[in-house]
């Protein structure tokens, strides 16, 4: 991978740490996919000499960034990694704002509840509530899904256009996690359309066969979506005499978190509940 320069992104040159920059580099290349990697296969992707690769490694790794795993020469990401992260959702305003409203909400449901943000092609949960029911769930703070896939995604890709879809997904197929995902991003569009139009969505069996989710946008003071609020239920649970009440409260509560970044609403959005099954 030729090295990139961050002037690039409007930074001058003289004022890049060249170390720096590439140690930053070398942390973005472990994933959930490259859990694990060693100096001749970092040295190889970020197409710098090994011994600067080793430099780099031995640094992070005595800053707790990177551990080595057993006496090999293969690192892992260390626990400064997620200690920066924490930090990091800890300082967000929106997790801050967000944190006690789907509290409330969790209290008021007895369903686990979340907030998502959109980065790229996925979304990763910033906050997670869960009360102490039987109702388990692999998701966690930090956690990634595929946007273009999930309930919570498709409310992040409803302020986007047509030629903003394509550019975000140029494939002419998109990946198929269930029988409900779109295939097409001509799919996505029609479908975020509807969804749009509708001010929430309600999915069962969407991503996960058997969990329904309840989904609202979440808007700051400029109107943009920033992030969507959701409810996950377990769809053999849903009792038909709720889905109205379910509904209205997680709306309820993602306009409330939008009125704490100072959105105001034009009131154009329909409060018609609509069940989509399965969606």
């Amino acid at each position: 991978m030729p090295e990139k320069n961050l002037a690039e992104d409007g930074a001058s040159d003289k004022y890049i740490v060249p170390a720096l920059e590439r140690g930053l580099r070398l942390l973005g290349e472990f994933s959930r996919d490259s859990r694990t990697l060693d100096a001749p296969e970092l040295a190889r992707r970020l197409d710098l000499p090994r011994s600067t690769v080793f430099r780099l490694l031995n640094t992070l790794e005595s800053m707790g960034f990177l551990e080595r795993i057993g006496s090999g020469n293969d690192y892992r990401l260390g626990l400064a990694v997620l200690r920066l992260g924490f930090e990091y959702l800890s300082s967000l305003e929106l997790t801050e704002l967000g944190q006690p409203v789907i509290a409330r909400l969790c209290d008021a449901i007895r369903y686990p509840c979340n907030i998502v943000v959109r980065d790229g092609r996925s979304i990763v949960y910033v906050a997670k509530v869960t009360p102490p029911t039987p109702l388990t769930s692999s998701v966690r703070v930090g956690t990634r899904l595929p946007a273009h896939a999930t309930v919570l995604g498709r409310i992040l890709l409803e302020d986007l256009t047509l030629p903003e879809l394509r550019a975000l997904y140029p494939e002419e197929h998109l990946e198929v996690f269930s029988g409900s995902t779109p295939k097409t991003v001509l799919d996505l569009f029609n479908m975020v359309e509807v969804d749009r139009q509708r001010g929430y969505v309600l999915g069962e069996g969407f991503y996960e066969a058997s969990i329904s989710t309840i989904a609202a946008p979440v808007r700051d003071s400029s109107s943009r979506i920033i992030a969507a609020l959701g409810a996950t239920i377990p769809s053999g649970h849903i009792d038909e005499s709720r889905l109205e009440e379910l509904v209205q409260r997680v709306r309820a509560s993602a306009d409330e978190l939008s009125g704490l970044l100072n959105y105001q609403p034009r009131g154009d959005a329909s409060d018609k509940v609509v069940a989509l099954r399965p969606f």
